[in-house]
């Protein structure tokens, strides 16, 4: 019988988040988001470039396929509801456009609040929604079925913060007067 390593558990089940009940994807998005808010502070902490903001979902999107895998073998379930990974991977690509908009002027924090939940909530619609090819990506074979369909919510859900960030008030990055 095939065993994941603990890792994959931990990581499939995003370090516990998918335990919590009711709703684990809910609940697993949550802590993503939270994961989220770490690595950037972590990040731009460090100074680091802005090619690993985008390489960041990338490798967790490439991890969870991992750990899921691991997982549904071990289990034979074909998406068991306790591995957030995939959730983790879409809510972090949702939060993606975020790192490239900022506010010129000092925002009252209803904004900055209205800036995280519309992606969180944009994600959860369509992973839960499916719409087309979403709903299609899960027919993947193992950990791709389990991770794609979540990561195409979450740049579905990218897709329309974009836009609703700069409506919001948010300017691109590159905007020349955040540089002065």
């Amino acid at each position: 019988m095939f065993k994941a390593p603990r890792s994959a558990w931990w990581l499939a089940t995003g370090f516990g988040s998918g335990y919590l009940k009711p709703a684990p994807g809910t609940w697993g998005s949550l802590a993503g988001v939270a994961a989220w808010l770490g690595l950037v502070w972590i990040i731009r902490g460090w100074a680091l470039p802005a090619w690993v903001f985008f390489a960041a979902p990338l490798a967790l999107t490439l991890m969870a396929v991992w750990a899921a895998d691991g997982v549904v073998q071990e289990t034979g379930q074909k998406d068991p509801p306790f591995v957030v990974a995939d959730e983790w991977a879409g809510v972090w690509i949702a939060l993606t456009p975020l790192l490239f908009t900022s506010t010129l002027q000092p925002q009252p924090w209803s904004l900055w609040a209205a800036r995280l939940v519309a992606p969180f909530l944009l994600f959860r619609l369509f992973d839960i929604w499916k719409p087309g090819v979403v709903d299609r990506s899960q027919h993947l074979p193992g950990g791709w079925g389990v991770v794609m369909d979540d990561v195409l919510a979450g740049l579905l859900a990218a897709l329309l913060v974009w836009p609703l960030d700069r409506w919001l008030g948010a300017q691109s990055l590159l905007h020349p007067e955040l540089w002065r």
